[in-house]
């Protein structure tokens, strides 16, 4: 009878709370923990825009040492993916481009606002057998690690009205056959909600 008492307390607490909202948690803590992806997006200000604000997407040069990812504009084609539920009016840069040349694209479309993105660094360890028969170091083996830097400028008065870094870290339950730029389209579409005010 004891513990019948606390058990009727958790599953009225329980019946109070919706099964998404379970999910999500769960799929946090279990995120927090390592066991699956998670990103983490640091930025320096609290802007908002509006969602018909015209943003043009480019991602620079920039290779992480170390790493030949195989898209070479893989950032901004993930960037473009996760902000054209947000904003309708979105364009990406064909490929690479310098910070001078994205500007002058992003005026010459008549963008609002210029993303600028790059792949600070990339991290791609052993996640498959073909990896290992490549690679046998035992120090290679585990889960993938990337940092992405952002910079939202202001096209007409280049004023710098945002920047983030974003880190990501692969999971323990699916690590296999990951490559760091498939870490990178769920924390970018976070970016995009953030910018319009939206919450998870």
């Amino acid at each position: 009878m004891r513990s019948l008492i606390p058990l009727l307390m958790m599953l009225g607490l329980l019946g109070c709370m919706k099964v998404s909202d379970m999910a999500e948690g769960t799929r946090e803590q279990l995120s927090d923990a390592g066991f699956l992806d998670h990103s983490e997006t640091r930025r320096t200000s609290n802007w908002r825009l509006q969602s018909d604000s015209f943003i043009y997407i480019a991602q620079g040069y920039f290779v992480p040492p170390g790493s030949a990812y195989p898209r070479p504009n893989v950032v901004a084609e993930e960037a473009f993916n996760g902000f054209v539920e947000y904003f309708p009016m979105v364009r990406r840069a064909k490929g690479p481009a310098g910070l001078e040349d994205a500007m002058g694209q992003a005026r010459s479309v008549g963008a609002h606002y210029l993303l600028y993105a790059r792949f600070a660094s990339a991290d791609d360890r052993i996640g498959t057998v073909e990896e290992w028969e490549d690679q046998e170091a035992l120090d290679r083996l585990g889960r993938d690690r990337g940092v992405i830097q952002l910079m939202l400028i202001e096209t007409n008065t280049r004023h710098l009205v945002d920047s983030a870094r974003i880190r990501n870290r692969g999971g323990f339950l699916t690590f296999y056959d990951q490559k760091p730029e498939d870490l990178i389209g769920p924390p970018l579409e976070e970016y995009a909600r953030s910018l319009i005010g939206l919450s998870r």
